[in-house]
């Protein structure tokens, strides 16, 4: 089974902090400002998880065996890049090309993480298992991923160092065999 509409909707109903001007949002499910983009994306999966849609929209997770979406499938043959091309434009089709970054967008670069994960090897196995586990973990939930893109504005005429606040953009603070530690602020997420 695919994940639902009510799936979704229900994972952003898990405490998180969300403000619009100065006030906390207490569900972003029902919120005015929100609903109606909650709902377009709830319909995404429920529109994927049609009967009729099944065979086109989902794949089988080679892990589970469970549908989940063809935005995350690997392609490894012309039929299968055809088909996953057909899904991602029928999804597309759906909301006349109007959301910005739908589920698939960056299911696809999870997509091709996987598939280029030995460029990884060379910072370490456990880098390349990192890459692998996460996008497995997001395509056997079949999960909307989001990120952010834009460092916080700041005076430009300075350096990040020299305007006071060193930590205001993302940078690495630490590196140890578990990984990075990373400081600082990141905006304009969208689809967050």
């Amino acid at each position: 089974m695919t994940r639902s509409s009510a799936a979704y909707l229900k994972s952003l109903n898990d405490n998180r902090s969300v403000f619009l001007n100065g006030k906390a949002i207490e569900n972003v499910t029902t919120h005015p400002a929100y609903q109606q983009a909650a709902k377009s994306i709830a319909n995404l999966y429920d529109f994927q998880g049609a009967p009729e849609n099944l065979e086109r929209m989902t794949y089988q997770s080679p892990k589970t065996g469970n549908r989940v979406g063809r935005m995350w499938q690997l392609p490894t043959n012309y039929e299968e890049l055809v088909n996953r091309r057909e899904a991602l434009t029928t999804w597309a089709e759906t909301h006349y090309g109007f959301m910005g970054r739908s589920p698939d967008h960056v299911a696809s670069t999870l997509a091709g993480f996987y598939m280029g994960s030995h460029v990884y090897a060379q910072h370490g196995s456990e880098r390349v298992a990192a890459v692998e586990q996460y996008y497995e973990y997001a395509r056997d939930n079949d999960l909307y991923i989001s990120y952010v893109i834009i460092d916080p504005q700041g005076d430009r005429s300075k350096s990040r160092s020299e305007n006071g606040n060193a930590d205001l953009t993302v940078s690495i603070c630490d590196e140890d065999s578990e990984g990075i530690t990373i400081k600082g602020a990141k905006m304009l997420g969208t689809g967050a």
